[in-house]
C-alpha cells in the first residue's frame, strides 16, 4: 500500500541540473528531522518471518479489507501448513523466554538478569512483527501494570523501529504507481525519515508541481501477517479463556483491538 501526502518540510531551493534518481537529495530532503529516532538494529521481522512476505503476496489478495474473522479463517484453513509454521515460531520464540525466567528465578538471578530479559522480549516482538508490536505498544502504556525494565524496552517500540530494505520500498514505489520513480519525482530521499511496525515513510517533490510530499510505503506483507497473528491469538484466546475459566470475554476483546488494528493498517502507517 502506498500513500502521498503533503509534507510540512518547505521546499528547498534546487539548482543544477538534476543527478540520477534516488540520488538527488538536496540537504533538506537528505535525513530525517531531529525528533524522528530510527533504531540501527536490523529488520529483525524480515529477517526471522520473511517467509511470510511470499505467502502475504499470495493471500492478501483474498483477506477481506477490513476485520472480518469468518473471511480471514476461509483463507487460512486453506493453509494449515503455514498456521503450523507460524504458530510453532511464536510458541517456540515466547517458550525459549519463559524457560530463561524460570532457570533465572530457580538460579535465584531473576534480578540479575531482569534488564537483560526484558531486552530479549522486546527483541521476540519484533522478530514476529507488527501486531505483536503493537500489542507491546498498547502494554507500554501501562506502568501500573508493566515493571519499570520493560517498560522502559518496550518504549523503544514506539520510534525506533528498524526499516526495511530502501530497494524493496522503492519497488513498491513504483509497482504502485505504475511509473519509475524519476518519471514521479524530481528528488526522494535514499533513507526513510520514519519508520514504524507498519511501514516507513519517505519525502519526495514531485516532477509535475514541485510540491515535497511524504510518501508512506506499507512492509511488504504487513496485512497477511496481521491476520494470520489475529487468527492464531483468537484461537489461544478461545483455548485460554476455556482452560482458566475466565470471566472476562478474551476473544471478544481481541477482536475489538483487530477491527481498531485493520482500520489503522488500511489508513495509515
Amino acid at each position: 500500500m502506498l500513500l502521498l501526502q503533503p509534507s510540512a518540510v518547505p521546499a528547498p531551493a534546487l539548482r543544477g541540473r538534476p543527478r540520477p534518481r534516488r540520488r538527488l537529495v538536496p540537504p533538506p530532503l537528505a535525513s530525517a528531522p531531529a525528533s524522528i529516532v530510527v533504531s540501527s538494529d536490523e529488520d529483525a521481522f524480515t529477517r526471522c518471518s520473511g517467509y511470510l512476505f511470499e505467502e502475504g503476496a499470495a493471500t492478501e489478495s483474498e483477506l477481506p479489507t477490513a476485520y472480518d474473522l469468518p473471511g480471514i479463517a476461509a483463507v487460512y484453513r486453506r493453509r494449515p501448513l503455514l498456521v503450523l509454521r507460524r504458530s510453532l515460531q511464536i510458541g517456540t520464540s515466547f517458550g525459549r523466554w519463559f524457560a530463561l525466567r524460570y532457570l533465572d528465578r530457580v538460579n535465584e538471578r531473576a534480578d540479575d538478569m531482569f534488564e537483560l530479559r526484558a531486552a530479549q522480549l522486546r527483541r521476540i516482538l519484533l522478530e514476529l512483527g507488527p501486531a505483536f508490536v503493537k500489542i507491546a505498544q498498547a502494554v507500554s502504556s501501562r506502568p501500573d501494570v508493566v515493571p519499570p525494565a520493560y517498560l522502559d524496552e518496550l518504549s523503544l517500540l514506539q520510534d525506533r523501529i528498524a526499516p526495511f530494505s530502501n530497494d524493496v520500498a522503492f519497488n513498491i514505489i513504483e509497482k504502485e504507481l505504475g511509473l519509475p520513480l524519476d518519471m514521479v519525482f524530481s528528488e526522494i530521499t535514499p533513507e526513510p525519515v520514519a519508520a514504524a511496525s507498519l511501514g516507513q515513510v519517505y519525502q519526495a517533490r514531485l516532477r509535475s508541481s514541485g510540491k515535497i510530499v511524504a510518501v508512506k510505503v506499507q512492509r511488504p506483507g504487513v496485512q497477511a501477517a496481521i491476520s494470520l497473528d489475529i487468527y492464531i491469538l483468537r484461537f489461544l484466546a478461545s483455548l485460554a479463556r476455556k482452560a482458566a475459566k475466565l470471566n472476562t470475554d478474551l476473544p471478544a476483546v481481541l477482536d475489538e483491538w483487530a477491527s481498531s488494528l485493520f482500520r489503522v493498517t488500511l489508513l495509515h502507517i
